[in-house]
């Protein structure tokens, strides 16, 4: 079972997403946490997200190798957030291609993973070059993964509604 929670910054599809990967895992499932601290904001988001799901997951973090992690994983994954993984990809260099590799490898695995992404679709097209190619690219791995998973839930202000 795979399924995808997509919202836009702070719309609830964490919380809908935790929820969601409890009631259907059969025992604690995995936190792959992919957010890099790079400031004290970022960091204080971290510590919100931490005291939010207390001790009801395994919390692994890992900001590029999601491959590794989800092949070896016994139990049901939430992978949080993939946008982060996506900015982490760029910021360390890797180009669209292979963002959608990693991505289709993960996809490919027969694991239960519950998927987290931001909405970014919805706004301008911004001026700066790399915001609009990450748009872009986020744009194209949430239709590979809205393609790929069993369940996909919009979510906006704390209301998740089943899409597929």
């Amino acid at each position: 079972m795979k399924a995808l929670f997509i919202g836009g910054i702070k719309s609830g599809k964490s919380l809908l997403a935790e929820e969601f990967a409890i009631k259907n895992s059969t025992t604690k499932p995995l936190y792959l946490a992919t957010t890099e601290f790079i400031d004290q904001e970022m960091l204080q988001r971290i510590k919100l997200h931490k005291e939010q799901r207390a001790d009801k997951f395994i919390t692994i973090e890992e900001p590029l190798l999601l491959t590794n992690i989800i092949t070896n994983a016994k139990q049901l994954v939430l992978l949080e957030c993939v946008s982060m993984w996506i900015n982490n990809m760029l910021y360390h260099k890797h180009d669209f291609h292979a963002i959608e590799k990693e991505m289709k490898k993960v996809l490919a695995l027969d694991k239960d993973i519950v998927f987290v992404l931001n909405d970014v679709g919805s706004g301008i097209i911004p001026q700066n070059k790399l915001a609009r190619e990450y748009i872009d690219i986020s744009g194209k791995i949430s239709q590979l993964i809205a393609k790929e998973c069993d369940a996909v839930f919009h979510v906006i202000a704390g209301i998740g509604t089943k899409i597929k």
